[in-house]
């Protein structure tokens, strides 16, 4: 156990808080359940960091994961592309409130009208409206940025501008390159100019070549058979022009490093220097866009920070990351100066995650808050009727192909049941209007919310599930694609599917 920079020192053992003990046995136990190979975790608790690592870095060639392991920290990098953005703000070289064309004149979706009018805020708030999962390859050299956002203008627009929220990486890595614009440097170097250099983060970059010496997590995935999980470095690669919302690599004692200083006011932890005005962190936590279901209820996004309420009132901060064999957590509560991050190197990883991040197991233990109360209740038929049918969701992939999903959902002893490919999938209980719990088929409750959002005339036009909107179908047609992390009969992997970065 070590602590950072700035915080107390804290003896190994039995002086441990107990708090603390839990969680390290929490993990432990989920990592031999679950068969996640490696961990690392990050934690702010009363005043003292604590940093720990757990397994090894590959089952090939077991290397200890220590607190300096690097992980893709996937979308928790969307804060730091938001965080760059505010030092821009700052200095008077962009405004959240103009327009994207203002900064990317030839900017353009398959809608006119949001290609003109959309803003910055939009963007950082996901509030965009166009089809959010586009993962298009355009190459690794430092035109991939500019390449990737030419590309957008195919993407179809669901919702208008600013009315309604739903995941988009797309919209992040066009601020990224807003960014570039701007600054006059490729994205990367932007963030390490703007942000990871000021801040001291050593074990944060985008190129591992940027770290020599660097141990790092391969990801880990299950074998053809489904029966274990196996190393899979090829799958750390990610299309460069998706960096700015999912690309950072980086470790367990840099993240926590992190969540101090977005616990503070703006100053770089142990140094003083001002990195951003208590106006501009204020503004990064608050004022949320609208809002819904992120696996977790949220009021909406600030400035690409998820703001999830409790029941006793005080916010979390909160984000979280998905790549393939690369799955990670990152939540604060700055009014109890708490943060936790954990990073695993195993598609199994959401297992071990879930209980800390989407339940209120953390927030619980280290800080006494909790969910919003939410207790199942039976529906009638016709109660759930305007929910039933067909649910049609997209993303466009790496080689630039359209793929699809197609859901259906139907009534069953008061709750619904959303089927794939014509067999029980999850299970679904409201417990207020349009917001209901996640079962598995089973009836094992899992911690997790999904919630339906209506049309302007007021009738359920979709299904927001995994922070993505699922369109009511009323002409289903065979889906192309299958919903990514299966639960497959020999392996637990996650019984939820995890977008593949979220």
């Amino acid at each position: 156990m070590s602590s950072s920079s700035g915080s107390p020192a804290v003896a190994a053992g039995s002086r441990l808080p107990a708090a603390v003990r839990k969680l390290d046995e929490k993990i432990q136990q989920a990592m031999a359940a679950y068969y996640v190979p490696g961990v690392a975790y990050g934690l702010r608790y009363r005043g003292v960091d604590y940093v720990r690592g757990f397994g090894v870095t590959s089952l090939d060639d077991p290397q200890p994961v220590d607190g300096d392991t690097v992980f893709r920290v996937a979308s928790t990098t969307k804060p730091f592309t938001g965080t760059a953005i505010m030092r821009l703000v700052e200095r008077g070289r962009l405004d959240l409130d103009r327009t994207v064309r203002s900064y990317l004149p030839d900017f353009r979706v398959a809608d006119p009208v949001a290609s003109a009018r959309v803003t910055l805020r939009q963007l950082l708030n996901h509030t965009a409206g166009w089809l959010g999962d586009y993962f298009l390859d355009t190459g690794t050299d430092e035109g991939a940025l500019a390449r990737y956002v030419a590309g957008m203008s195919e993407l179809p627009q669901l919702t208008p501008p600013g009315k309604v929220y739903a995941y988009n990486n797309a919209a992040i890595s066009l601020a990224g390159r807003v960014i570039e614009v701007v600054t006059g440097v490729p994205y990367e170097r932007a963030i390490r100019d703007l942000v990871t250099g000021p801040l001291g983060l050593r074990h944060s970059a985008y190129f591992l070549d940027e770290l020599p010496g660097v141990r790092w997590a391969v990801p880990h995935l299950p074998n053809e058979a489904q029966t274990e999980i196996v190393p899979v470095p090829e799958a750390w690669a990610m299309p460069r022009g998706i960096n700015p919302a999912g690309g950072l690599i980086s470790s367990a004692r840099d993240q926590l490093r992190w969540a101090r200083f977005h616990l503070g006011d703006g100053r770089v932890p142990g140094s003083g220097r001002r990195l951003l005005s208590p106006r501009s962190m204020h503004a990064m936590q608050s004022n949320p866009g609208p809002g819904g279901t992120l696996f977790v209820e949220l009021d909406g996004f600030g400035v690409t920070w998820m703001l999830r309420p409790t029941a006793e009132g005080p916010k979390v901060i909160q984000h979280g990351g998905d790549w393939a064999g690369q799955h990670s957590g990152f939540l604060m509560v700055p009014r109890k100066d708490f943060a936790l991050t954990v990073l695993t190197n195993s598609e199994t990883g959401p297992v071990l995650l879930d209980d800390l991040f989407a339940g209120d197991r953390a927030i619980s233990l280290f800080t006494g808050l909790h969910n919003l109360p939410a207790v199942p209740r039976s529906l009638s038929d016709r109660e759930l009727a305007p929910y039933l049918g067909f649910y049609f969701g997209e993303q466009i992939g790496f080689d630039g192909v359209h793929s699809s999903v197609e859901l259906e959902m139907v009534a069953d002893a008061g709750q619904l049941v959303l089927r794939y490919q014509g067999e029980d999938y999850l299970r679904l209980a409201f417990y207020r209007k349009d917001y209901t719990l996640v079962f598995a088929p089973d009836g094992t409750v899992t911690n997790n919310r999904f919630n339906f959002v209506r049309d302007p005339d007021g009738s359920v036009g979709w299904l927001r599930f995994g922070g993505r909107l699922y369109r009511r179908n009323d002409n289903p047609t065979q889906p192309t694609a299958s919903l990514r992390s299966q639960a497959p009969s020999a392996l637990p992997i996650p019984a939820l599917p995890r977008p593949l970065l979220s």
